[in-house]
């Protein structure tokens, strides 16, 4: 086959389609020549990129499958090198037939990841995008797979690409004037380099902006349900799921384990965890309740401190807030049914009914308030992933640094660096090896 592949010759191998029974399942090879290993299994070599059909033989001839079989020369490859695929039948043992005769013909079981991680070694997909490709697969909401769409496409790895470049001539210039001191430019002055600075900045702050959105399209919104026993934690649960997802009685205590729920509000994917009851008690089974509920706030990135409307905050419910710890909180005044009240919100408080639905979305509107949902700076979000938040937040450290370094362009010049380092381990220019395996070895095997 023409055009060698890149660096690396051993071969992969690996079901890229979902686990279960389908009409159509893939086994992907990749490495260096497939040509010996295609001849072998399908008696022949396809034509690169033409659809062969073809029956997959075994090692005694037998047939194990037909169906199509695709041949792509490297580099014109989702991972850069020889790509074969062959697409049968969509039943568990025959893909593993299939999988187990190229792993008789020379190749190895790929890593989980191992396609895209030599993708992006192959300099076909920046370490950004390859992330959005198992932030796509795992997209819990339309929104969240069309940020990762965008990520994948080089919407986030573009406006990262702008940053540098903006950062190499700002550095250009101040490299430029430490290597001629003798020409007495007031270069602060002269090429404006403050001014400069405070465009990206700005651009820098709008990135970082999108890329909040991102990360909480990707990882959602963990949200807590506290408060006395029979204050209509449950039944808000349970509301916002749109189906019983918890047990509600009148019977305080009902609830002595922690619900989780996924919802979604706006594409947003939160995670709902309804709480035992909290309150002293004798017994044991509620209190390791209890003890379950503390356990989850201190996780929680949002707690909802239920109270009956018709008593509010009173000392009992004073004791929990005093005991919460930094996070944010929504104080619910539950059952305006009873008390014959409006639903509303004033701060951080809002009024409404789990048992009728009422002033539920005043809760919706104040909960993606807290999580710092901004819906216009959604609409244009790409996937990040918290490393993405680390990286960009410590560029804009280095660029606060360099604007304190008045008329010491060495620092100045450092700070500078720096922050385009730290843009840079976004793409995977410049990124350790532990942290590439950390990263792939959280996707698929097959992708």
């Amino acid at each position: 086959m023409a055009n060698p592949p890149p660096a690396r010759l051993d071969l992969i191998a690996a079901i890229a389609t979902a686990p279960g029974r389908g009409g159509v399942g893939v086994v992907r090879v990749s490495g260096g020549d497939v040509a010996p290993l295609a001849a072998a299994i399908l008696g022949r070599v396809p034509v690169p990129r033409h659809a062969t059909y073809s029956r997959f033989f075994d090692s005694r001839g037998e047939v194990l499958d037909e169906g199509i079989a695709l041949v792509f020369a490297a580099p014109h490859s989702f991972t850069g090198e020889h790509v074969l695929e062959l697409q049968g039948h969509g039943g568990p043992v025959v893909l593993n037939l299939i999988l187990q005769r190229c792993i008789e013909l020379g190749a190895r079981l790929a890593e989980p990841g191992e396609f895209s991680r030599r993708a992006f070694l192959n300099g076909k997909l920046d370490l950004a995008q390859a992330e959005a490709v198992a932030d796509l697969i795992d997209a819990a909401s339309s929104e969240a797979a069309r940020s990762a769409v965008r990520s994948l496409s080089g919407a986030f790895s573009a406006r990262i690409a702008e940053l540098v470049e903006a950062l190499t001539r700002l550095r250009m210039l101040v490299e430029a004037t430490l290597d001629f001191p003798e020409e007495e430019i007031d270069f602060l002055r002269a090429a404006d380099a403050f001014g400069r600075l405070d465009a990206i900045d700005a651009r820098l702050a709008a990135v970082r902006t999108q890329a909040k959105q991102g990360v909480l399209l990707r990882e959602g919104l963990t949200v807590v349900l506290i408060g006395q026993p029979n204050v209509g934690k449950s039944s808000l649960l349970n509301q916002l799921a749109g189906f019983e997802a918890a047990i509600v009685t009148e019977i305080a205590g009902t609830t002595r384990d922690t619900v989780r729920e996924a919802i979604q509000i706006r594409g947003v994917p939160l995670h709902l965890i309804d709480t035992a009851g909290l309150r002293d008690t004798d017994d044991a089974v509620e209190k390791i309740g209890i003890a379950r509920t503390w356990a989850a706030v201190e996780k929680a990135d949002v707690a909802l401190l239920l109270v009956d409307a018709a008593h509010g905050l009173g000392e009992r419910e004073a004791a929990i807030l005093q005991r919460l710890p930094q996070v944010a909180r929504l104080t619910i005044h539950n059952k305006i049914d009873v008390t014959a009240e409006a639903p509303r919100a004033v701060g951080n408080e809002i009024w409404l009914s789990a048992k009728t639905g009422a002033g539920l979305d005043l809760l919706r509107d104040k909960l993606l308030e807290a999580a710092g949902w901004q819906a216009a700076a959604g609409e244009g979000a790409f996937m990040a992933r918290a490393r993405h938040l680390d990286a960009l937040g410590r560029a804009a450290g280095h660029l606060a640094a360099a604007r304190e370094t008045t008329g010491q362009l060495e620092l100045f010049a450092e700070e500078l660096r720096l922050a385009q380092s730290a843009l840079s381990e976004i793409t995977g220019e410049f990124t350790a090896d532990d942290l590439l395996g950390e990263i792939f070895s959280k996707f698929c095997v097959g992708k």
